[in-house]
């Protein structure tokens, strides 16, 4: 009907990034609360790795039959695979990200809000940023964001420090987006993300 498509029309897509600790997945579920539906890209897109046919066809050409099994994708490999040779890396994602596109668009349209929200920590680096109207960057200190991980993780300092230098800089990220929720424990979250939804 034409309500519907005009509803679809007017939908406001906020794309949702920030590093390892910064609390991106906090601020997405405060959103929640505020009626916001938020896709989950890293959720969404392991599981279209395991389930697509065309991910399949393209991953399995690029490296190899072995890759998938009858239980699903053999993460193990395609880890393997991907840190022994970075080229691999850039492939895989440029096999996976269109994919995870098309299905955050085709679920936006099936959402029943003026307002919905991509969770993304590589928002920039996937190119998700290009199908969202607003980009919001949830930042945190450097220090903070290492303690947070490592609780949560239970996995060495080493092992964050390592993870986070692989991702794009907060900086960079606070450069290219269009608002900035602070999560440093000093200033609360609450008034921050309603006045996010105020100015949209």
């Amino acid at each position: 009907s034409w309500m519907s498509w005009n509803r679809t029309i007017c939908m406001i897509k906020i794309g949702i990034t920030g590093g390892i600790g910064s609390g991106k997945s906090v601020v997405a579920s405060l959103l929640n609360l505020y009626g916001v539906p938020v896709y989950v890209a890293d959720t969404e897109s392991k599981l279209l790795t395991d389930t697509s046919p065309v991910i399949k066809e393209k991953l399995t050409a690029l490296l190899g039959e072995d890759l998938y099994t009858e239980k699903g994708l053999n993460k193990k490999l395609l880890a393997s695979h991907i840190f022994s040779n970075p080229e691999y890396l850039r492939q895989v994602n440029a096999i996976i990200h269109p994919e995870v596109n098309r299905h955050f668009s085709a679920w936006t349209k099936s959402q029943a809000s003026d307002i919905c929200a991509i969770e993304s920590a590589i928002l920039f680096e996937s190119g998700f940023n290009e199908v969202v109207d607003k980009s919001l960057m949830v930042y945190a200190p450097m220090q903070l964001r290492i303690e947070r991980a490592v609780a949560r993780d239970n996995v060495p300092r080493e092992e964050i420090v390592r993870r986070i230098n692989n991702q794009l800089p907060d900086e960079v990220k606070r450069d290219r987006s269009d608002y900035v929720i602070y999560n440093d424990d000093k200033q609360a979250l609450l008034p921050q993300v309603e006045k996010f939804l105020v100015s949209l």
